[in-house]
């Protein structure tokens, strides 16, 4: 590859995952085709993000949705527009909130390194509970007339101190306040876009370059009609909060040929594929004196998707960020991740050539430790 070479980077086997990292996922040549042919003409950016929304919103079954450069952006553009709505003052101001309801209420276990981006609007959050336990009154409590909105991180839905989605909507409705969910990375399954929704959340953010094989600097923000547009006001190309996350004509065009494919997909397949290929690994490392080769999903908070299943590798004696660091100064390099101090196989960004190479690499190292 030319194009990285000339920049002395060398490709990755990927074996981790959509990682922003690694450079998210590795686009359908119909995706970079669209973008192409997008680069060849001028546009009203303004209609061309709304329509492109239009069409993402049929093709997911969902009432509106609104393009964003990442659901980073996309975390920044709907907190902004639940404060803000479409008050030409109020979104101009931003991240100045003098005047609006500009806090968050927000499960302690559901903070996370990426909530930073609600913070940029010029929110605040207002914590309930401790990270093991919260009781809905507390939730109920929190809530005020300074309250934006309920924020909800879908990674953190199975800790300890997390509460039911349906549950949460239902106190903040009651009280006229909308619910933020971040699902980022919670594709597959594929339902998970429908179902936040039907759970009761407001407004969804998804990244657009994970799972659904879009461009990198995409994402997506679903939910109710009313507050999609407030999500318009208050993203690019108006001079909001949103002004300086732009996504360009390419990107949008990519982004919806991308979803185009995705809700084509027969995941059926892509599971049994993804099974075969941890059931690969795990033949190739059976027996093996001193290693443990075995199926299984991630269960710490913040690892997605957590449907796929992972080939686990360890070996006694070894630390398996010896075996990791040497896969990645392996030629080519392969990245693999580390959870509960195994090495972790993900199929879901391997191609089925990769694998034997993989393997290749992988076997000599786990020769007994001295």
């Amino acid at each position: 590859m030319g194009v990285y070479e000339d920049l002395g980077v060398r490709p990755v086997i990927n074996a981790r995952g959509t990682l922003t990292a690694l450079g998210g996922s590795v686009m359908d040549p119909a995706v970079v085709a669209a973008m192409a042919e997008a680069a060849t003409a001028f546009v009203d950016l303004t209609d061309l993000h709304r329509r492109a929304g239009q069409r993402i919103a049929e093709l997911l079954g969902v009432e509106a949705a609104c393009v964003t450069s990442g659901a980073a952006a996309g975390l920044t553009i709907a907190t902004a527009a639940l404060m803000a709505e479409d008050r030409i003052e109020a979104v101009l101001a931003l991240p100045d909130t003098t005047g609006l309801p500009d806090e968050v209420v927000v499960l302690k276990a559901h903070r996370m390194l990426y909530d930073q981006a609600v913070l940029v609007a010029g929110a605040r959050f207002v914590e309930v509970g401790v990270a093991s336990a919260a009781r809905i009154e507390q939730v109920d409590a929190a809530i005020t007339d300074r309250t934006a909105c309920l924020f909800y991180a879908a990674e953190s839905a199975g800790t300890r101190g997390s509460l039911p989605l349906g549950a949460l909507a239902e106190c903040a409705h009651a009280r006229g306040v909308p619910v933020l969910v971040d699902a980022a990375a919670e594709v597959p399954p594929p339902d998970n876009l429908r179902r936040f929704l039907d759970q009761g959340a407001d407004l969804v953010v998804v990244s657009g370059g994970k799972e659904l094989a879009g461009p990198q600097s995409s994402g997506l923000i679903i939910g109710d009609r009313r507050l999609i547009d407030f999500c318009h006001a208050n993203s690019f190309p108006e001079h909001s909060i949103g002004r300086g996350m732009k996504t360009d004509k390419e990107t949008i065009a990519g982004l919806v040929k991308a979803v185009e494919l995705w809700v084509a997909r027969d995941y059926a397949v892509i599971f049994d594929r993804w099974e075969s290929m941890v059931a690969t690994v795990l033949d190739a490392l059976a027996d093996r004196p001193g290693v443990t080769a075995e199926r299984g999903f991630p269960t710490e908070p913040g690892i997605q998707p957590t449907v796929i299943p992972r080939a686990y590798v360890s070996q006694a004696g070894r630390p398996a960020a010896e075996l990791r660091d040497a896969l990645l100064a392996h030629d080519p390099p392969i990245a693999v991740g580390i959870e509960q101090g195994r090495l972790a196989i993900n199929p879901q960004c391997l191609r089925e050539d990769e694998l034997p190479v993989l393997l290749a690499a992988l076997t000599p190292l786990l020769h007994p430790p001295h």
